[in-house]
């Protein structure tokens, strides 16, 4: 049990390190700055305007379409790199699961585009 524990100590020493750093600069951050806040800065601030409607409103599903798409997409960038990284050691197989994987998110994607999420009007 001891021993366990001694390989687990330079991890305990590295959070009390790091929590110690984030407390002094939390600390000199309250001490060292210039506080005064004023009527301004304290605004809620919206583009320069005041602001003119409840935070809480709906948004349009299309928002949420797009974030879907760069998900989407942005999974598929993580999946190439690997592979193409490996190509040489994975063969014939892994190429065609892989070209599988692109068939169905272009499939996915000419299917967006034909219903129109990527339209912005």
């Amino acid at each position: 049990m001891d021993s366990l524990l001694t390989e687990y100590f330079p991890i305990l020493v590295f959070l009390v390190i790091a929590g110690g750093v984030g407390v002094a600069m939390i600390t000199a951050s309250f001490v060292l700055a210039r506080q005064r806040p004023d009527s301004e800065k304290l605004s809620p601030y919206e583009c320069g305007f005041d602001p003119f409607e409840d935070a809480r409103v709906r948004f349009d599903v299309r928002y949420y379409l797009v974030a879907i798409l760069f998900i989407i997409f942005d999974l598929e960038v993580a999946f190439l790199f690997p592979w193409a990284v490996s190509l040489g050691d994975i063969g014939l197989f892994g190429f065609w699961s892989m070209i599988a994987f692109l068939a169905v998110l272009t499939v996915g994607f000419a299917y967006e585009w034909r219903k129109g999420a990527l339209e912005w009007e």
